[in-house]
């Protein structure tokens, strides 16, 4: 477990998340078509028909403070919704529960205060990092994160150590040829994401 966890710039002022998440932005447009495909293709809903399913459970692992993850959320569930009315269309459409979850520190504030008002979802706010258990097995139907994964459980020892080939002179950025940090960063990623989940 990291012994600090950051959270994005909250409130709504010029050097907040929410003023400067074009990037993020981008990323969540450009993974539409690709949500909604993985959703065509592979969401089973007819064994979720069979346990005759009333509420859909989204969660969103590293929402930020909005607006991107109501692009995510929306796009998720009109596709999971035209997936229910195009292959069960004697069953009804459950409703939508979305859990946002990030840091304890992120502004869950200007989170809640800029839902969208004509969502088709309930919303719910889970605190805490994505690499402890926030949920009870079996209580989430999908789940999402857009730009959280490249967060690290720690900070490999080989990168801050000034005599190791791994050393990135201190940034928190990777430019360049340095294989060593790379393959270095890579390791720690699978390490932290399969001794944590």
């Amino acid at each position: 477990m990291p012994s600090q966890f950051y959270a994005m710039n909250g409130g709504n002022g010029s050097q907040s998340y929410v003023k400067n998440s074009p990037y993020q932005r981008g990323i969540v447009e450009a993974a539409k078509e690709i949500i909604k495909e993985g959703i065509s293709k592979n969401l089973d809903i007819e064994k979720l028909s069979l346990i005759s399913i009333n509420t859909f459970r989204i969660a969103d692992f590293g929402c930020s403070t909005g607006p991107n993850t109501f692009v995510a959320m929306q796009t998720i569930v009109e596709a999971i919704s035209k997936k229910f009315e195009t292959n069960l269309s004697n069953s009804h459409i459950p409703e939508f529960q979305v859990f946002f979850n990030d840091q304890t520190s992120n502004d869950f504030n200007i989170l809640f205060a800029s839902l969208p008002p004509q969502r088709q979802y309930y919303a719910a706010g889970v605190p805490g990092s994505f690499y402890d258990r926030r949920f009870p097995k079996a209580s989430l139907h999908f789940a999402y994160s857009s730009c959280t994964l490249n967060w690290l459980s720690e900070i490999p020892k080989e990168v801050m150590d000034n005599l190791s080939p791994a050393w990135n002179k201190g940034k928190i950025l990777y430019y360049g040829d340095k294989r060593g940090s790379v393959q270095c960063l890579c390791t720690s990623v699978c390490k932290g994401l399969w001794t944590h989940s």
